[in-house]
């Protein structure tokens, strides 16, 4: 169970997704610095979260890449939710993606791994509001086809929030209407067809084990994973605000669950760590990364070498 006292991991693991507070990039790297050798992170990985292109609190990559210089051996930043994102948004309600959107779109996806992000993220098929607005585009929209594509080309990963939707369904009753839609479009099999678009494309899918429909079971990532070799899945649990479909027992505080351990093992290369920790980590409370220690330390020893570390190491990692 989560203590008072916070427990570091029984091994070294790689945080495949955090945030940094932007308006102080320096001072959120180096609370992030600090915060790791108390989890025993090895590495971190940073990413902008997912916006849309009329958010004025939008930004991406740049403002961490150059707090992050010297820190390469801890740091690591993927790209593209203030402006890969944005642009799939603004494509999908205005209709057009046409080769001149698609341009921009490849243009500016190549300037970030120029710049030195590691890959494509934080980005959203379907996000229900929160910190960010509410975002909903197919996920075979033909921008995150051309995304793909791209991400094939450099071979680096896309990591991508959807709320799992197998059919329409109504907005569950722990999210407001509006500003979220009253019913849900269905996205499994859209999600289904970007997998299948190009299968040289690694497709991170956010947040397993932090599930707001109900629908994000170890029945449907076994499925998924079963037939599409191309998707990895990172690993979430918030101690306050569990969902459904936790992979522990008591929410974020118990007991590891049989059905996700058992697809955890027979997946064992498919998982990464992916806490969406906050630095400077908010107060008060019990921290996302905590957590996700707490089931790491449940896994026998291999199986947690595999999805604390090496895993990582092939995905998100120089």
């Amino acid at each position: 169970m989560l203590t008072p006292e916070p427990v570091p991991a029984l091994s070294p693991f790689v945080d495949g997704h955090t945030h940094l507070e932007p308006f102080d990039p320096v001072h959120s790297v180096q609370a992030a610095l600090r915060a790791m050798t108390g989890e025993n992170a090895a590495k971190i990985v940073l990413m902008p979260p997912p916006f849309t292109a009329d958010d004025p609190a939008r930004y991406d990559a740049e403002i961490f890449l150059s707090a992050v210089k010297g820190h390469g051996d801890k740091l690591v930043v993927l790209g593209g939710g203030g402006s890969l994102n944005a642009m799939i948004q603004q494509s999908a309600r205005s209709g057009d993606a046409g080769p001149e959107v698609g341009q921009r779109l490849k243009e500016r996806a190549e300037e970030l791994l120029r710049l030195g992000a590691m890959g494509f993220g934080e980005l959203a098929a379907e996000h229900f509001q929160g910190a960010t607005p509410y975002q909903s585009t197919p996920p075979d929209h033909p921008l995150f086809l051309l995304l793909a594509d791209i991400a094939a080309a450099h071979g680096v990963p896309i990591v991508l929030h959807m709320e799992a939707v197998p059919r329409e369904i109504p907005l569950p009753a722990s999210f407001k209407s509006p500003p979220n839609p009253p019913q849900l479009r269905a996205n499994i099999d859209a999600f289904e067809r970007l997998l299948a678009h190009n299968p040289r494309a690694k497709i991170i899918w956010a947040h397993a084990g932090w599930d707001n429909t109900g629908y994000r079971t170890p029945e449907l990532c076994r499925r998924l994973l079963a037939a599409h070799p191309n998707l990895y899945m990172d690993v979430k649990i918030d101690p306050l605000k569990p969902g459904m479909n936790s992979p522990l027992a008591n929410g974020a505080s118990g007991a590891i669950k049989l059905g996700w351990l058992k697809l955890f093992r027979d997946f064992p290369d498919r998982f990464v760590v992916g806490t969406d920790q906050h630095y400077p980590e908010p107060l008060p409370g019990p921290q996302r990364w905590e957590a996700i220690v707490l089931l790491l330390n449940q896994l026998p020893e291999n199986l947690r070498r595999r999805i604390a570390l090496e895993n990582a190491a092939r995905l998100l990692v120089p």
